[in-house]
């Protein structure tokens, strides 16, 4: 049995989601501006019913081309890296770089996939790193094939890694850092904790990697196109390398300024032409290659439209509280320990319709927060548990716009991406609850 293609499965979760606001009752929230995030939050026991607004199926319709407006800043994104990084493919710099590589470490597969598995997770753990992962996606296919390894184990070493980073980190200022800010915790607070149980999920999903690879070897192959079969790098290309090793340094410092995907696309759109350019391509081969890589992630940009569609059609029929609301109120009634590993479980229930860290985190924790403790249990634990559910949920959901955009860009299906990673899904779920087990009996603060 095959899953529907992923527009397919898209556009049904839209259709699932207008189907649900004529069953569902809609309710909300009243919201406040907070001044700790700068955002609208909820507030706690306003939940009320509304005036129903079912959405039909012309409006679920509408609300795709709707969901890539509202994404249009993260796929305009995805159009210009993707560009970028094909003008540095162009030039023979990707290609001879991984060559390099593999040379270098005599084919050990043992020792690349970890390096370049714990490079992704330190993105997660910065910044979050997600739609950046898409235009590396030709690097760590090319990787991947000189290694023998499978096309799955490319997104293994990048977003999988990446997304397990983020969901563990101690430090990364879209989960943790805002969860903390509306817990009203100090930052960076219970960072050793989450360090130790950083480096055990690390280790978990490095190991079901190398394991996955291992079984699923197939022979190296070489790389092809220019500079493909050259022993070393020459001069012109290690520059296009260094290009792109300054703009990753630039877009680290940018993020931290509080650059968004519209600062990140010019910065990447920049190294592009520059890449071309040194790398000998001239100016018309630059602007070809440009719009090859424009052209390749057209179908990438399509899938974070269609994916954002889901949340609007929720928004629209006025039931994304109302999820929310009847997801969580249950939990008050488990004893502590079982309502904090709940906690996480709902918090993975409702990454799939509220698939943003960010608008997840606002939209939940001021309801958890005072309802925790209400129960008595620490807010730090309250916390966790929106890390773990909603970050490791990243994993999986068909909702999340990056995920199936690089899964397509590697042209792995989603079935067998499941069929990889549910098994240490599972495991650092797992991991996840014992870690909140163990922050309830320290009484972790």
């Amino acid at each position: 049995m095959r899953f529907p293609h992923p527009l397919t499965l898209l556009v049904g979760c839209v259709l699932v989601a207008a189907l649900a606001s004529h069953v569902l009752p809609p309710g909300e929230y009243d919201r406040r501006d907070d001044a700790a995030t700068g955002r609208r939050v909820v507030v706690p026991g306003t939940y009320h019913a509304v005036a129903p607004r079912p959405v039909t199926a012309v409006q679920a319709l509408v609300a795709i081309p709707r969901g890539m407006g509202d994404a249009a800043a993260v796929i305009f994104f995805v159009f210009l890296i993707g560009g970028a990084f094909t003008v540095v493919d162009e030039t023979g710099a990707l290609r001879q770089g991984v060559n390099w590589l593999v040379r270098r470490f005599g084919h050990a597969e043992r020792l690349v996939i970890p390096v370049a598995a714990l490079a992704f997770a330190l993105g997660g753990v910065l910044d979050n790193m997600k739609e950046e992962i898409i235009a590396l996606v030709p690097v760590m296919l090319l990787l991947a094939r000189r290694l023998g390894a499978q096309p799955v184990i490319a997104v293994a070493m990048s977003l999988g890694a990446a997304a397990v980073g983020a969901a563990f980190s101690p430090i990364n200022p879209f989960q943790v850092g805002i969860a903390q800010q509306l817990a009203q915790l100090p930052l960076l607070s219970g960072s050793l904790f989450r360090l130790a149980f950083l480096t055990a999920a690390l280790a978990v999903w490095i190991w079901g990697t190398l394991r996955y690879a291992a079984r699923g070897r197939t022979v190296p192959r070489n790389g092809d196109g220019p500079g493909a079969d050259a022993h070393s790098l020459d001069g012109r290309r290690a520059a296009v390398l260094a290009l792109v090793l300054g703009a990753f340094v630039v877009l680290v410092a940018g993020v931290r300024r509080g650059w968004g995907f519209n600062e990140m696309a010019a910065l990447f759109f920049t190294m592009g032409v520059a890449a071309g350019l040194v790398g000998g391509l001239g100016v018309a081969g630059t602007a070809d290659a440009l719009v090859a890589g424009f052209r390749s992630m057209a179908y990438a940009g399509l899938l974070i439209g269609f994916a954002r569609a889901i949340f609007v059609t929720l928004e629209q029929g006025r039931i994304v509280d109302t999820l929310v609301h009847g997801l969580f109120a249950p939990v008050a009634h488990l004893p502590l320990g079982l309502a904090a590993v709940g906690m996480m479980v709902v918090h993975a229930l409702v990454h799939v319709p509220v698939p943003s860290p960010t608008g997840h985190a606002v939209l939940t924790l001021p309801i958890l927060v005072p309802l925790s403790d209400l129960l008595g249990l620490s807010r730090q634990v309250t916390v966790l548990a929106y890390q773990y559910g909603g970050g490791l949920c990243e994993l999986f959901t068909p909702t999340n716009g990056a995920l199936m955009a690089i899964l397509a860009a590697a042209q792995v299906r989603y079935e067998d991406w499941l069929r990889f990673a549910l098994p240490l899904l599972l495991a650092l779920l797992a991991l996840g609850a014992a870690a909140i087990g163990l922050g309830v009996a320290l009484g972790l603060q």
